[in-house]
């Protein structure tokens, strides 16, 4: 198998973010703390849209984190927004139905089809539509000072980005029945104890811990992790049978990779394998 072409990166432009690269992990940063990240009313969903879109698509990437700038990971949908009834919340309920699903909801779709890993590095709290963002990414690491909360119905409204979705999947649906019903808030600490949080560390940890992570996945054979994470995925609404057979054909591809080849003659020759990606 020959060598993929190099390439010279080309970054996205963000208008409510900051997207860093380097070492096969990309990172994603929420800039927006003058409303707490919130999801509406910001660019924030056409920025994490976006980068979902190119990290797919940019073969030198391996993992991307997403963090938050400031107090907050997100607050969510913007209740002031709501209030006025304005941005999202204005108009007809076709409208609003409307906007939704061409607006926030776009973040859903676009993790569930994630090829890559993706870390949440909850940095503080993350609230209604911002917990739900953080339950879409395949592990969170927090922060001491993060807190989560489904706080739908608390506001007399229901999770409209898809969040009763993935969190019964991450929970068991009596878990995230108890949450979504009362909208209580959590601490870390009892987010943690309950499978949200992988890890939970002090907020100076956090970064350097979720880049510790990505390095290590990072470091994987590039095209047998894309793989794999399909796998995960369709792993989750495949029945067993017909999962057996698409592994088949993700294992007959990776046999047919060099980094195979790399990893088995490492293993052997009790070295460090060095990955080319193809």
């Amino acid at each position: 198998m020959d060598r993929p072409a190099q390439h010279d990166m080309v970054i996205p432009e963000l208008k409510d973010s900051s997207l860093e690269v380097a070492n096969r992990i990309a990172v994603l940063t929420l800039r927006r703390n003058d409303v707490r990240n919130a999801l509406t009313g910001t660019a924030l969903i056409d920025d994490i849209v976006r980068t979902v879109q190119w990290v797919n698509n940019e073969q030198a990437v391996s993992v991307l984190i997403i963090t938050g700038d400031g107090a907050a990971f997100s607050a969510g949908g913007n209740i002031k927004e709501m209030q006025a009834q304005s941005g999202s919340f204005a108009g007809s309920s076709v409208e609003i139905q409307d906007h939704y699903r061409r607006g926030i909801q776009q973040i859903p779709l676009a993790l569930h089809t994630a090829e890559i890993p993706v870390i949440a590095a909850v940095n503080g709290p993350a609230i209604g539509a911002g917990f739900d963002l953080a339950c879409m990414c395949d592990i969170r690491i927090a922060s001491t000072r993060a807190k989560v909360g489904e706080t739908f119905i608390n506001l007399g409204i229901t999770p409209g980005d898809g969040g009763a979705w993935f969190m019964q999947r991450l929970l068991g649906y009596q878990r995230a029945a108890e949450l979504t019903f009362t909208g209580r808030v959590l601490e870390a600490d009892e987010a943690q104890r309950i499978g949200l949080f992988l890890e939970v560390v002090e907020p100076d940890a956090l970064m350097p811990r979720a880049r510790e992570l990505a390095g290590q996945i990072a470091a994987k054979p590039p095209v047998t992790l894309r793989l794999t994470k399909r796998m995960m995925k369709l792993a989750q609404r495949s029945e067993l049978p017909d999962f057996l057979d698409l592994c088949a054909c993700f294992q007959a591809m990776a046999h047919h990779t060099n980094d195979h080849l790399e990893a088995v003659n490492a293993f052997l020759e009790k070295r460090t394998p060095s990955f080319r990606g193809d």
